[in-house]
């Protein structure tokens, strides 16, 4: 891949950097660094996302934690592999339960817990791919657990946010007890660059790395969160923790101008991106006006409307993943964007159808992967006396019984979390993603179109201003947009307007290896993140 060095619409705040033996890319650097530390040591670009994973899970709990889900595209010896590593609801949950209790699946305390699949992923990868032992990848994360870590800036921001709402909202509720004795200093969140311990983090990853995960899905951790779960009304047992594995799973693409663009498959909400991309491959560009713009914004509610219809739990899918993929499918969509702006339903193909990091090392491996708890601290749920954070993907399962995504139990749901990987002509050429629940797919899109269309290197492609759909014609932009497209666009019918929070646009890491063997790495100026490389 190359940049073009003239086109650059858009000044970066930072360079774009370059290494030849290794790079490291988070949204932290404490994390970053670790994974470097493991590529020093010998390890591979594996052993590195391992423990730049754990790492995260310690210094931005904010995002993600010892209870959340991971998934992986990963580039090993010149043979692609994707790992899928969430689990589903609970045995014990039944629709009609949750129904007679909520108006529609609650996003905060034990419900909407599925089954962790972070620490699972974490051993399955070493496992199959590693050079080092788990305990040599998460001896990072344990030390900064146990002795202590700055916090960045960012993260502090998110921690104050959290802490703000579950002040007011879930000070007096016992199920969220833990998460304030866990996450709290003194009665506050912690202040940037702030000095913080969180030693039962420590003991329950040195548990996790010690035992291969084992301790956690079918030892003593796993004890711990069915007691808690039961104290509280949840649903989570041990015997769900114990019969879940990670799967290793067959990755999607598309073709889009000479590169295939890899997702991995549902339940996760990558092929959104690759619909996206499918449709919005059949437009012209000629630069980055409202024309462009109207047909990102139409393929991306295109591809959203069939994605909230078909995706779920594979098992159950009303329809082939690869069947929304066929380039006859993303011509037809094309074919019906029209000159002013509408609301989309999906479509039938057969009539017509959030912490992310990546790493790379001296042997050209490469891993793109990501993790989270969902929703900032996902449930709330902190399991006493251990530090594990638990997610809250059972969120997105809806409670109509018509839909593809009602909850069941031992259903997998809509999962919004994806890693992205470029290819050309059978080689890995790049990984990437931007996190942030369903701006994802959005940063999915914008950032390849970014890359491929215009040439532009992985910083810049990283710092261009970000648009996100929100509904129906509406849109936020960035504040850096021009101003004179989102005139046009408002004159085609989109209802858009400017966010000056960048939080809302998501956060993206970048590498891109070079044709002379080196890696080019661009990480997000939007959060604390900063690359290591060597």
């Amino acid at each position: 891949m190359k940049f073009d060095p003239n086109i650059q619409p858009y000044a970066s705040e930072r360079l774009t950097l370059g290494a030849a033996r290794g790079v490291v890319a988070t949204g932290n650097p404490l994390a970053a660094q670790a994974g470097l530390d493991m590529l020093k040591k010998g390890g591979n670009a594996v052993d590195a996302a391992i423990a730049a994973a754990a790492c995260l899970t310690v210094v931005e709990p904010t995002a993600n934690g010892i209870g959340s889900d991971n998934f992986a595209l990963v580039w090993m010896k010149d043979k692609l592999y994707g790992m899928n590593s969430n689990g589903p609801s609970p045995m014990g949950i039944s629709l009609d339960e949750i129904r007679e209790k909520h108006e529609k699946m609650p996003v905060h305390g034990w419900t909407p817990v599925t089954v962790p699949g972070a620490p699972k992923g974490w051993a399955s990868l070493s496992e199959r791919f590693g050079n080092l032992s788990l305990s040599e990848c998460l001896a990072p994360a344990i030390d900064y657990a146990e002795n202590g870590f700055p916090v960045g800036a960012h993260t502090a921001l998110m921690w104050q946010r959290a802490f703000n709402q579950y002040q007011v909202i879930y000070k007096d509720d016992p199920q969220y007890e833990e998460w304030f004795r866990t996450f709290t200093f003194d009665g506050k969140a912690p202040e940037p660059f702030q000095i913080v311990k969180l030693p039962n983090h420590g003991k329950t990853l040195r548990k996790i790395a010690e035992t291969g995960a084992k301790a956690f899905y079918e030892g003593e951790l796993a004890e711990r969160i069915e007691k808690d779960a039961i104290k509280h009304g949840g649903y989570l047992r041990k015997s769900d923790l114990e019969v879940f594995e990670s799967s290793f799973v067959e990755p999607l693409s598309v073709h889009y101008k000479g590169y295939d663009v890899v997702e991995l498959p549902p339940s996760g909400q990558g092929m959104v991106a690759l619909m996206a991309l499918n449709i919005f491959k059949n437009q012209e560009i000629e630069g980055r006006d409202a024309a462009y713009y109207h047909g990102m914004f139409e393929s991306m509610k295109m591809a959203f409307a069939d994605g909230m219809h078909y995706i779920t739990d594979p098992k159950v899918m009303r329809m082939d993943p690869k069947a929304l993929l066929t380039e006859e499918y993303g011509r037809k969509r094309h074919q019906s964007i029209t000159e002013e702006a509408v609301i989309h339903s999906y479509d039938d193909p057969y009539t017509s159808g959030t912490v992310y990091l990546n790493t790379a090392d001296k042997d050209g491996n490469m891993v793109s992967m990501i993790q989270s708890n969902y929703m900032g601290f996902g449930s709330g749920i902190v399991v006493e006396g251990t530090g594990i954070s638990l997610q809250n993907r059972g969120a997105d399962f809806s409670l109509q019984e018509s839909h593809v995504n009602v909850l069941g139990p031992g259903k997998k749901t809509y999962h919004t979390i994806i890693p992205g990987m470029l290819m050309k002509e059978g080689k890995c050429k790049a990984v990437f993603g931007v996190m942030g629940g369903y701006m994802q797919p959005q940063g999915h899109f914008q950032v390849v179109s970014n890359l491929i269309d215009f040439q532009m290197n992985p910083q810049m492609a990283l710092d261009a201003p970000r648009w996100q759909w929100v509904k129906e014609k509406s849109f936020m932009v960035e504040k850096a947009f021009d101003e004179n497209v989102m005139e046009d666009l408002k004159s085609k019918g989109h209802d858009v307007q400017v966010e000056e929070d960048r939080s809302h646009f998501g956060r993206g890491q970048i590498i891109i290896k070079l044709d002379s063997g080196a890696y080019a790495v661009g990480t997000e100026s939007r959060t604390d993140s900063n690359p290591a490389v060597y």
